[in-house]
């Protein structure tokens, strides 16, 4: 019976694959175990067990034991072991006929070439017979096994291959009937290199130094490579694709009050582009920039500046708990492809990542503050304009210290003065104050929250030690408001007697209470703050004359009158509140106290930025004196914490052998763990990335998500080769840029080929080159370089407007607002600075069209090219349009291009020609790459 003639029902299985041969299994020899275990069986896991496995049988079908897919399903068995062919299960993943599985979205083209592969292999599982139980996705899934490093395979045509990397490739053709496309044009290849390595496009120059070099073009290629990776606009280029895992922006983002921008970020991006361009090596690179500050960095500063990592990204209006999630993502999402941010309010849906793992981390970011004042990382100038920045800085931090010091010494002295209203305050409010809102509207008069809650601490601590002083407190002002002086009384009357001799009651309010019985709690908090304040006066009044003879008494020798005082003046007292107990603006007691502190602080921060001679300085963690114990927030909720969890690595990396961090806050292991040669995560994410960026196509389709959700590679055992030689040549991105650059696979032309186009419409093969637009940055920089404008110099301050006539330095300089980012950049799919971005959209959008036609930039680009002494200055229109053509494509004109160009500017004005350049600088030969 044919394939298409069986039951629909049958078909409707979906992603079956069983065996319809009962025969025990051959042996199994390790390539087709590896082979299974890499990309057989993750695809089975995470696409057919769920209607197939131990909990569901659809149709009565298994699919997690050779056994059961050997047995089949109700309509019996759907595959043939060694005969496609014969298999329905390909038909139907290939989506050929009327049903289609799975039925939301096709499986790539290269997992169904590999299932038919092991469908030819004879499908073999390389477990025991009778073992039917279901397979932990985390102990199968492709991402969480060791970088293995496979061997490159045997292919038919050994003259192609010029790299491991080609093997890789060809076979994977070669298994399709497909073959590689020629050699790109020695043009295409040093626009495609240039563009790849320095964002930038080769010069008229370079181009005819390349196809003039009389070697063979891979030497010829490879010195090219050789002298791009050395130039220092590699950092820069390469720097732009790090900041966008990194989040990179100027500003902080929707901050209410607070100072918007981030005035040393740009530290952090020149940081990046020097490690880039002295090949910092890799696993290096993360450790610094996210524990710079616990390495012996001896007197170079300079890798402080890397910490800028974990610091630039949004503020979240100050909320601290998102401000933490957001360097949990960044580390984890952004380093390592795991969601780990989707287990903060419940174990993770589909990766093996509990939320205890999402709060140990949270502990270990929690356990780091950002100072008030950050270090230098570069020794100031001794020069006399940086002498009198530091005297004046000086003199206005003095100035915000004294009046932090009056507001906090005037809060001391209310909160003894104003004993009265803390008391009835504590009685009337149960719960803790929320001191963040409280100091929103706080007006002149009210209590301040931080001292508040320290009364409620002192006289709860006072109850449990039965203290004398406050004994009687604790029975009266529970009394019930009807009776409450008669009951009152009797208490008095009763303690005056010694009836209740076990809890001893301090003689001085006994006698202030039984002079004059409270009538309501109102009189009894007025009773206790006229009776401390008297004893406060007596104690100042002793301690002076004590001065005058030359001493500093520590106690009142009366103990009645000692009990008093430490109620003000004691170790834990509510008004022994230190200097730095709290925040700053937690101290000060109302608005208009408030006001008059941010004025001086901001004053202090924008004379330390822009003062004339502030240098900069770095965007640092520093590590808690005491690191915090986390606990589990149920449902995401700081007010409903649950279990503690020890700071350490992910379980799903390290497994059940893994231990506490006990350096600290543990951000120094962490770094080490995420850049440990044993994770296989942290390189496979990385190499992932560069292939995207070289190739156009990544060989994971999700650069962002290496968990269970993720798209299967393309081609796993060159990821895993890619990765392994990246971890054993030392973590060197420049060499892995060498390796895959000279490839022959990256060599390719990029010309569309219809026969191949029809097997692998998605190119997932690599049968071509892909053909990529330009992002925004290379974009400007390309309309700036070719038109002479472009300003070389690296590093420093970013520049308000990139966009701004005028401004010639390169994209990676201009200030990137994350909350007003222009219009412009979105157009471009620049991508969203309030998180990481593992890979940039790319649409093709009206407005990209209208900006190169109509935007002052481009429009001034060309006018400049125009008025070019080697342009203006030629009369010979042809010699012009020559010239034109190989500065903006680095090539001669065709006929039909030159004839085109005498037609329209025979005659013609500056304003001609500047629109006729125009129209070569936004053509798609220009902002395309082949």
């Amino acid at each position: 019976m044919s394939v298409r003639a069986l039951p629909l029902a049958f078909l409707g299985l979906a992603c079956s694959l069983a065996t319809a041969q009962a025969d025990e299994p051959k042996p199994i020899s390790s390539d087709e175990a590896a082979f299974f275990e890499s990309r057989i069986r993750p695809v089975l896991v995470e696409n057919c067990q769920s209607c197939h496995g131990p909990e569901k049988q659809k149709s009565g079908l298994r699919l997690d034991s050779r056994e059961a897919m050997v047995k089949g399903g109700a309509e019996g068995p759907a595959l043939v072991a060694a005969d496609p062919g014969s298999s329905p299960i390909l038909d139907v993943l290939s989506h050929d006929g009327d049903i289609k599985m799975p039925p939301k979205k096709k499986l790539q083209d290269a997992v169904i070439a590999d299932l038919t592969q092991w469908v030819k292999q004879g499908a073999p599982w390389p477990e025991d017979k009778n073992k039917t139980a279901a397979v932990d996705p985390a102990l199968t899934h492709w991402a969480f096994q060791p970088v293995a490093n496979p061997a490159p395979p045997a292919v038919k045509d050994e003259a192609w291959p010029r790299s491991s990397i080609d093997r890789f490739v060809l076979a994977k053709l070669e298994a399709r009937g497909l073959q590689p496309s020629p050699p790109a044009s020695r043009l295409s290849l040093i626009r495609r290199a240039t563009f790849d390595l320095i964002g930038l496009p080769p010069t008229a120059e370079e181009v005819r130094d390349f196809e003039a070099d009389s070697r063979p073009t891979p030497e010829a290629f490879s010195a090219v490579i050789d002298r791009l990776l050395a130039s220092p606009h590699y950092g820069e280029r390469w720097g732009r694709h790090w900041l966008d895992v990194a989040r990179y922006a100027d500003t902080k983002g929707y901050v209410f009050l607070d100072e918007a921008d981030y005035p040393w970020a740009y530290a952090y991006r020149d940081w990046v582009v020097r490690s880039l361009n002295e090949d910092l090596p890799y696993n290096e690179f993360l450790i610094r920039q996210i524990a710079a500050d616990r390495l012996p960095l001896g007197e170079d500063k300079r890798d402080l500046a890397a910490m800028g990592f974990l610091t630039v990204g949004s503020r979240f209006m100050n909320n601290n708990e998102d401000i933490l999630d957001d360097r949990i993502d960044v580390v984890t999402r952004g380093l390592m492809g795991l969601t780990v941010s989707c287990a903060r309010c419940h174990d993770h849906k589909f990766d093996p990542i509990p939320t205890a793992d999402y709060y140990s981390l949270y502990g270990v970011f929690a356990s780091s503050s950002e100072p008030k004042v950050p270090p230098f990382f570069e020794p100031p100038p001794q020069t006399p304009e940086f002498a009198k920045y530091s005297a004046e800085l000086v003199q206005l931090e003095k100035k915000l210290t004294e009046y932090v010091d009056e507001q906090h010494e005037e809060l001391v002295q209310s909160a003894r003065s104003r004993l009265t209203d803390y008391l009835l305050a504590v009685l009337k409010s149960a719960a803790q104050p929320d001191t963040g809102n409280f100091m929103q509207i706080a007006e002149k008069g009210d209590l301040n929250p931080v001292m508040l809650e320290r009364w409620r601490q002192s006289l709860d601590r006072s109850r449990a030690s039965h203290n004398p002083v406050f004994a009687p407190w604790y029975e009266l002002s529970t009394l019930p408001k009807e009776g409450f002086a008669d009951r009152a009384r009797s208490l008095i009357e009763r303690w005056q007697t010694r009836a209740d001799s076990a809890k001893p009651i301090n003689p001085l309010v006994l006698s202030a209470l039984a002079s004059q019985p409270p009538g309501t709690v109102e009189d009894l908090a007025r009773i206790y703050g006229k009776t401390l304040n008297s004893t406060e006066s007596i104690w100042q009044d002793y301690s002076r004359r004590a001065a005058l003879n030359g001493q500093t008494p520590s106690s009142h020798p009366d103990l009645a009158h000692e009990e008093l005082r430490l109620v003000f003046h004691g170790p834990d007292s509510a008004p022994s509140l230190a200097r730095n107990a709290a925040s700053d603006l937690a101290l000060l007691p109302d608005r208009a106290s408030q006001a008059e502190y941010k004025k001086r602080l901001q004053a202090v921060e924008a004379f330390r930025v822009r003062g004339p001679g502030a240098p900069a300085r770095a965007m640092v963690l520093e590590e808690s004196k005491n690191p915090v114990n986390p606990r589990i927030f149920r449902r995401g909720n700081p007010g409903n914490q649950g279990e503690e969890v020890p700071r350490r690595f992910l379980k799903v990396i390290e497994g059940d052998q893994r231990q506490p961090f006990r350096e600290g806050s543990g951000r120094l292991e962490l770094a080490r763990a995420i850049a440990s040669p044993t994770n296989p995560l942290t390189p496979r994410v990385l190499v992932n990335r560069v292939w995207m960026a070289h190739f156009g196509k990544p060989i994971v389709g999700t650069p962002g998500d290496f968990g269970l959700r993720s798209d299967p590679p393309s081609h796993p055992e060159l990821l895993d080769h890619l990765a392994g030689d990246f971890v054993a040549g030392g973590w060197s991105l420049k060499a892995l840029h060498r390796k895959m650059m000279l490839s022959a696979a990256y060599q390719q032309g990029s010309e569309d080929r219809p026969e191949a186009r029809g097997v692998d419409p998605e190119n997932s093969l690599l049968w071509r080159m892909n053909r990529q637009r330009l992002d925004f940055e290379s974009t400007r920089d390309a309309l700036l370089a070719a038109s002479g404008r472009l300003d070389p110099s690296i590093g420093g301050p970013p520049a308000p407007d990139i966009l701004a006539s005028g401004t010639f330095r390169r994209t990676i300089y201009g200030k990137i607002d994350r909350l007003m980012l222009p219009g412009v950049y979105r157009a471009f799919d620049f991508p969203d600075t309030n998180a990481t971005n593992p890979k940039r959209d790319n649409t093709t959008v009206a407005p990209q069209a209208l900006f190169l036609m109509n935007h002052p930039f481009s429009i001034e680009a060309a006018r400049a090219l125009a008025s070019r002494p080697e342009i203006a200055g030629e009369q010979d229109l042809s010699k012009r349009v020559d010239t034109l053509y190989h500065r903006i494509y680095g090539r001669s004109p065709r006929d039909e291009e030159l004839a085109l160009a005498r037609d329209f500017l025979q005659g013609a004005d500056a304003d001609a020609w500047g629109f006729y350049i125009q129209g070569l600088l936004i053509a798609n030969e220009f902002v395309f790459v082949d």
